[in-house]
């Protein structure tokens, strides 16, 4: 069988690309998706450990703005049409991964040696559905699950022992960034698992679409089916190690030499150290996706490095905006709150703007300090209109 597209990514970002989410979580939709079907079949190998393609991709968005739990289920709606693609549940305990483990329990041949995998991928439109970050444990074995371990043992007070046999986690979930707040202290920020996620952040919406249906092309059912088709091909027919080109891999060794001088930092925040140190698997188990996306051949090349390498630094730039919130006071989220207004709106009396937030701060001169300041930032601006005066945003 052959493929329907020679780039299976960018035709599913044209696909997706009449919701109203920005392209970025279209193309991170696809990475979870193709991830899916290669599941555990496929690896790179670096002697003392492996890295396989599964991510943590979390979409991050204020509520209404986006399309996160609509973008996520484009992608993962053309995976659930993929024979022998298991799914795990909505709502996860241990126990409930046990089990989907046990169901997903397969074998699959390469080059005569026969592997076993227990391959499962999670959604949730509502991460905290997946994960607690009160419970320690859970969110431990999370960690573990990531690092490709060959078994994964748990102790438990009632059954003794549970044992998974090649375990393998993919997981799309979608939040907001008051989410985050709420349940991700600095402590966890901080810790291993927060480097080991995808954050995809969005507060724009990439078009307005106010029925979707009047807009979407003829022959969507047609470009559908050729989707799944080409899935059904890479899970079907991809199997075994990724190697890498001579270039690809010179390429390699300068980024990871420049990331570690340029980039880690003593002074800097441990999310950051955490995410460079990380990086790399990053890196490169995104490099397998765009490998496996445009063809059969389980070959890395420079070019497979260098799109991963861009659409990571795509992500970092909005880390900022996912865990902004944390730590800060309710009067500053106040503030931002009227910002991400007057940015949507674009303008807006100033009058009105004195009455907005007076119902936050009732210390008229607060509220002449905050407009002062954000004019003296480059925010906003004060114009007159005839009698009346007016803040125009001019922060971006």
């Amino acid at each position: 069988m052959a493929r329907n597209y020679p780039n299976w990514l960018g035709a599913f970002v044209d696909y997706a690309s009449y919701t109203e989410s920005p392209k970025l979580m279209h193309f991170w939709a696809g990475v979870g998706t193709i991830a899916g079907a290669l599941r555990r079949k496929v690896w790179f190998d670096q002697v003392y450990f492996r890295w396989y393609p599964s991510f943590y991709i979390i979409f991050v968005a204020p509520p209404g703005v986006v399309s996160k739990s609509t973008t996520a289920e484009i992608g993962t709606s053309l995976l659930r049409e993929v024979p022998g693609i298991k799914f795990g549940p909505d709502s996860v305990t241990w126990q409930q991964l046990v089990t989907s483990f046990a169901a997903s329990c397969e074998s699959y041949e390469v080059n005569g040696e026969w592997h076993s995998m227990s391959a499962i991928t999670l959604v949730a439109s509502e991460f905290g559905n997946l994960i607690d970050f009160q419970d320690k444990q859970m969110v431990n074995i999370f960690i573990d699950l990531w690092d490709g371990r060959k078994s994964f043992e748990k102790q438990t007070k009632f059954s003794g022992s549970d044992v998974i046999d090649s375990p393998w986690i993919n997981m799309l979930a979608c939040t907001t960034p008051a989410w985050i707040s709420d349940n991700m202290s600095n402590n966890v920020i901080g810790g291993g698992f927060t480097s080991r996620c995808i954050f995809i952040y969005a507060d724009k919406k990439e078009r307005y679409s106010a029925y979707l249906k009047s807009v979407i092309p003829t022959g969507m059912k047609e470009t559908r089916l050729k989707l799944i088709q080409d899935l059904e091909h890479i899970a079907l027919r991809l199997a075994g190690e990724y190697v890498i080109t001579p270039e690809a891999e010179q390429w390699g060794v300068q980024w990871y030499e420049s990331m570690w001088k340029n980039s880690y930092s003593a002074e800097a925040t441990d999310f950051h150290n955490g995410w460079i140190a990380r990086k790399q698997t990053h890196l490169h188990k995104l490099a397998m996706i765009i490998a496996a996306a445009q063809r059969d051949e389980l070959l890395i090349t420079a070019d497979d490095l260098k799109l991963a390498d861009i659409m990571l630094a795509e992500t970092e730039k909005s880390h900022s905006k996912v865990f902004s919130r944390i730590g800060r006071t309710e009067d500053s989220l106040e503030v931002e709150r009227f910002m991400q207004l007057l940015r949507y709106k674009k303008e807006m009396p100033y009058a009105d703007a004195v009455k907005m937030l007076y119902t936050k701060f009732t210390d008229f001169k607060q509220i002449e300090g905050i407009l002062a300041g954000a004019i003296r930032s480059g925010y906003m601006t004060l114009i007159q209109k005839g009698n009346d005066a007016f803040l125009k945003w001019s922060g971006d």
